[in-house]
């Protein structure tokens, strides 16, 4: 899945380009492409703080410059997608629905003592399972731990009538199902993964086995099989489960082509309202055909104000990278922004073509890659509440090749990610007062910069040798740690190029990628070590794919000192001491991830992720804990949605859509709970 995620609640990263959160509050840079944007000044982004969660706020700047009619589309694409909120959580552990469902129905009707620090335990458990879509940490993957104990929970089940048994009980507070995704090497990863995406018998033997057997109709055009279903096995006997009306997730899915068949009744055009009736059409049937013809026209559907992602597709959560989590972003068109960004559309085939790949693995039309930025206007599913901040589809490679891609940047996500913190971790981690002023002035425009390059044109970049499988097939459970590698590659090789301000999207092409590359390796090898526990390795594919990157052009450039590792005042930092000659180990290292999605070079890219990606230095990772301990903002962050509300006249027509914003993460929560629970408890 062509997704960025965000990953850390500081500026001590490439600011927001891999942040989940931002700790700087700077103005822009005068260098900087600014939005314009309605913004309220003094809107409060902090919701509430707790365990290692922040969660946040986003405005939708120029919702009241839309028509009444591009309004009913965005509210009814917006419902469509929190009709399916359930989905992800079933999809994520089988027991969520049901643990979620006593959960709330004990903090809803509980009239015992509040003030205890049981049930304060109690209440931050409730968040985190619901921030988490689950009982499994949202980006870690491990199991929650609460602090409480078992008799307590039982005395609060018991208090208000609320029935929780039996293994669902027991899971809460057990070492079963200990990892949501497992993907170490050398082990069975569906086996010892609890996702809900196989059933409890299935192993990778057994995955093999089954889609090696399947053959496309047009081999060119490979169907993307597994991607929405649940693989299961009955009397010994493997077979699929299809999320469609009439099958798996049935009810829901009857609720989300409801609203979707209402915003086909707006839609801005032809195109936009074609692809509308497509994607109803796969819900409908389950054809995986027609998920590949909607993803066509959804792609070539570039008019319009509007625009949304929604459906099965991202396939992180899948240890074998074959299904698809349910998410909705349903976005709305930033105009000077996207205008004065779509230069690097506009130059796509330049970047390919004065990449460092191998010829044989360039492609010689880069087709249909469209970027824009936009103002998110509501999430659901995996998108929520931690979201992405960038996302390239679609994922099929013979799509991209032919049709092209959409690329977009979350503009409001990110502007409310640099206005809800503080600076502090950024002065801890940096080297000097030299990098801390770089990132003061340039890293705001850094980000947006690599976010753009990593989405328009890493994504977009490359082709796979004939005959080479999609990387799923080839480099299993590595292939999206590789991908997303390999497009923060492309990035990070254009950042330090004059070509940017040839273009006009910068006034010092130096400064901006000095910025970027302090950002990275800072963030790589030490900062974002911060959201593990001491002794963990790491297994995110995004945190992975960071590290991977950093710990190889650390260790490559170590015979000319490129990157130094300095101690001062017993405290570690790493220094670049020579930005032309990272660059030109980036363009290494690109050419060579590259070589490997191109050939499908599986011990190619296992001995790259174990070697550098996976392993953490516990003597640096106990001191960036040590370090970190002095700030009390979350690592991690994410986002309640403004709430949509119409008004109707007599005749039940809607006559206007205000927007309003909740007050708390439970009220949000809770009325979700209540108002989209479409699925049972066990599916």
């Amino acid at each position: 899945m062509m997704k960025l995620k965000p990953i850390l609640g500081m500026a001590l990263t490439v600011s927001v380009l891999f942040s989940c959160g931002n700790d700087k509050n700077k103005a822009e840079s005068k260098d900087e492409v600014k939005t314009e944007v309605t913004i309220t000044k003094d809107f409060n982004y902090n919701v509430e703080q707790f365990a290692d969660i922040k969660v946040l706020r986003y405005q939708i700047p120029g919702w009241e410059n839309l028509t009444l009619k591009e309004q009913k589309l965005v509210y009814y694409l917006t419902e469509a997608g929190l009709a399916g909120r359930d989905i992800m959580w079933d999809q994520n552990y089988r027991h969520n629905l049901k643990i979620r469902k006593a959960l709330e129905n004990v903090y809803v009707k509980y009239e015992g003592d509040k003030k205890s620090n049981e049930w304060n335990a109690f209440t931050t458990y409730l968040k985190r399972v619901w921030f988490s879509n689950g009982i499994h940490h949202h980006y870690s993957n491990g199991k929650l731990k609460p602090e409480f104990s078992s008799d307590y929970l039982t005395t609060l089940l018991n208090e208000t009538s609320t029935v929780l048994e039996g293994e669902t009980f027991d899971v809460i507070f057990n070492d079963k199902d200990n990892k949501k995704v497992n993907k170490s090497k050398g082990v069975d990863n569906v086996a010892l993964s609890a996702i809900n995406f196989y059933g409890p018998n299935v192993t990778n033997e057994d995955i093999d086995s089954f889609y090696g057997k399947m053959i496309s109709p047009n081999p060119e055009k490979p169907l993307s099989y597994g991607l929405n279903s649940q693989l299961v096995k009955e009397d010994g006997v493997l077979k699929e489960r299809v999320y469609k009306s009439g099958g798996l997730y049935g009810a829901a899915i009857d609720e989300i082509v409801k609203w979707l068949e209402l915003a086909k009744g707006v839609a801005e055009n032809e195109a936009q309202g074609n692809a509308l009736s497509l994607l109803i059409k796969y819900y409908q049937t389950g054809d995986l055909q027609t998920w590949d013809d909607y993803n066509v026209a959804w792609t070539a559907a570039t008019e319009g104000n509007i625009d949304y992602i929604n459906s099965f597709i991202e396939v992180y959560n899948d240890p074998r990278g074959y299904r698809g989590s349910y998410e909705t972003i349903v976005q709305i068109k930033d105009f000077d922004m996207s205008a004065k960004m779509a230069v690097l559309s506009e130059n796509a085939q330049w970047f390919e073509d004065n990449s460092p790949l191998m010829d044989a693995h360039k492609k010689d039309s880069v087709v249909g890659v469209t970027y824009k930025v936009v103002n998110v206007a509501g999430e659901a599913g995996d998108a929520s509440p931690s979201t992405p901040i960038g996302v390239n589809l679609p994922n099929a490679n013979w799509i991209r090749a032919a049709v092209g891609s959409k690329s977009v940047s979350l503009g409001n996500i990110i502007h409310s990610y640099n206005n809800a913190g503080s600076s502090g971790r950024l002065k801890e981690f940096v080297h000097d007062e030299e990098e801390l002023k770089l990132e003061e002035e340039y890293g705001q425009l850094a980000d947006k910069l690599h976010t753009a390059l990593h989405e328009v044109i890493g994504h977009a970049s490359g082709q796979l040798n004939p005959g080479v499988g999609e990387t799923k097939e080839t480099l299993k459970n590595y292939a999206s740690t590789l991908e997303e590698g390999r497009a923060d590659l492309v990035g990070l090789y254009y950042l330090y190029n004059s070509k940017l301000q040839e273009l006009g999207l910068v006034k010092d092409w130096e400064k901006v990628g000095m910025t970027a590359y302090d950002g990275y390796i800072r963030n790589g090898l030490m900062t974002q070590l911060i959201r593990l526990n001491l002794g963990d390795e790491v297994e995110e594919a995004h945190m992975r794919n960071r590290q991977w990157v950093s710990a190889w052009v650390f260790e490559k450039g170590q015979a000319d000192n490129v990157i130094e590792k300095v101690t001062k005042d017993g405290k570690t930092y790493f220094n670049i001491n020579d930005y032309e000659k990272l660059h030109g180990l980036f363009g290494q290292l690109l050419r060579e991830t590259q070589r490997i999605k191109s050939e499908g070079d599986f011990k190619a890219v296992e001995a790259l992720v174990e070697g550098y990606g996976v392993k953490v230095d516990q003597d640096i990772h106990a001191e960036v804990l040590e370090r970190n301990k002095q700030f009390k903002s979350a690592p991690y962050s994410g986002f309640v949605n403004p709430v949509l509300v119409p008004e109707t006249n007599d005749a039940g027509e809607i006559t206007t859509i205000k927007v309003t914003q909740p007050d708390t993460f439970d009220g949000q929560m809770l009325e979700y709970g209540k108002k989209y629970g479409f699925l049972p408890e066990v599916n």
